[in-house]
């Protein structure tokens, strides 16, 4: 399987008004591609697409709303005559107990984790095998790999996004089109401080386990974009992002079903919403 060239060739990134989404924005602009930039947040879209050189188009919509979708690719291809790649940074995080949390809750996660990127992927697949060649990067999460205790509709929506990921790699085989998931742990960005939790749960029990996650995040933002971005360009089917991950990758291998014992400890405080803060 031949390298991918990105530079000179639009690559379509969700979630792209912050975190790592902007992040691999920058650097991918910087390389000289073209960039097609999708996000609900339309100001923060516009401030980043402002800083950004050469050919950027930003594209405002809701991917929970297919109608919505299929109306941006087709503004997005009709703007982009040469796209190559898609990277789904799209996604957010939700703190509690299933006990604590409503099924509105969870389908919220599910829609945007999940869904979100199973439309935009779905949309934009005839563009992508008009290209010579073309890869697809989902981002899923060190939590597609192992379930913690708290994060039952997280780990659930990205799971789900890695057999996604894995089912369409094989459907695709053979084709022009490549895909790949990418599995973060540990990268400093906002989305666990920023995240949601559920109603439930007293806030500052949410703030002190989204604190004490943050806390043990070690990977720069911009190393783990940089990884993301070789990942697609050399079409990997499966990159590990941080140290956390590739210590959780191997833990997961050496015990399938006992790999919590080993975890709650260091999960201690960022998975309990239930004790109050003293």
């Amino acid at each position: 399987m031949r390298q991918l060239t990105l530079a000179g060739h639009t690559t379509v990134i969700t979630g792209a008004a912050s975190g790592m989404g902007a992040e691999i924005a920058r650097q991918l602009s910087d390389a000289g591609a073209h960039l097609a930039l999708v996000d609900h947040n339309a100001e923060a879209l516009e401030s980043l697409a402002s800083e950004l050189p050469g050919t950027v188009t930003v594209h405002v919509v809701d991917l929970r709303d297919d109608e919505a979708v299929t109306e941006t690719v087709a503004a997005i291809t009709a703007a982009h005559p040469q796209i190559n790649a898609l990277i789904t940074c799209a996604g957010s995080s939700m703190l509690g107990t299933l006990e604590q949390l409503t099924m509105e809750e969870m389908r919220w996660l599910v829609d945007v984790n999940l869904w979100g990127t199973v439309s935009i992927t779905k949309a934009l697949l005839p563009a992508l095998r008009a290209a010579p060649a073309a890869h697809i990067t989902h981002l899923a999460s060190v939590y597609a790999l192992a379930a913690p205790a708290g994060r039952i509709p997280y780990a659930m929506s990205k799971f789900a996004v890695r057999g996604f990921s894995e089912a369409l790699r094989h459907e695709l085989e053979g084709s022009a089109v490549s895909v790949g998931a990418v599995y973060p742990a540990g990268v400093r960005t906002g989305i666990i401080l920023h995240g949601r939790y559920a109603a439930a749960i007293d806030p500052a029990v949410a703030a002190r386990a989204a604190s004490a996650q943050a806390a043990m995040y070690h990977t720069e933002p911009a190393d783990a974009a940089a990884r993301i971005i070789r990942a697609t360009e050399r079409r990997r089917a499966r990159t590990m992002v941080g140290r956390e991950a590739r210590l959780i990758d191997v833990l997961v291998r050496l015990s399938p079903t006992g790999y919590w014992r080993a975890m709650r400890g260091t999960l201690r405080q960022a998975t309990d919403t239930t004790t109050p803060v003293s």
